[in-house]
């Protein structure tokens, strides 16, 4: 048997000011995902910063750190691309400096095995 692809999005989702903020798992042993985009948008007139680490969920342990107060300008976007796979045991934990102030989105495959 091969292994299945799908295309695979999160979000939008408004980031909270509590920086272990569960954002994304997937909980399934059969599956793993390969994040290719992280976009954060601001919606407001003010800078603000989000953090991002991969770890196990609702915490965040020093080196897991993705994006560590990465800033986004007022009204503006901030773009990652890459390739981050992710496990069933791994969870995208983060959060912003200001309540409601950036939405993420995350976009890539999932993998069926």
């Amino acid at each position: 048997m091969g292994v299945t692809t799908y295309k695979k999005q999160f979000g939008p989702i408004a980031l909270s000011t509590n920086l272990n903020t569960n954002v994304y798992n997937n909980a399934s042993a059969l599956i793993y995902d390969v994040i290719r985009q992280i976009h954060v948008v601001n919606k407001t007139s003010g800078a603000a910063w989000f953090s991002l680490a991969i770890g196990a969920t609702g915490s965040t342990a020093a080196g897991t750190e993705w994006f560590f107060q990465q800033n986004v300008n007022a009204d503006s976007t901030f773009d990652w691309y890459g390739a981050i796979k992710l496990l069933s045991t791994d969870f995208l934990v983060g959060g912003a400096s200001a309540g409601a102030t950036l939405t993420i989105v995350g976009t890539g495959e999932q993998y069926v095995v």
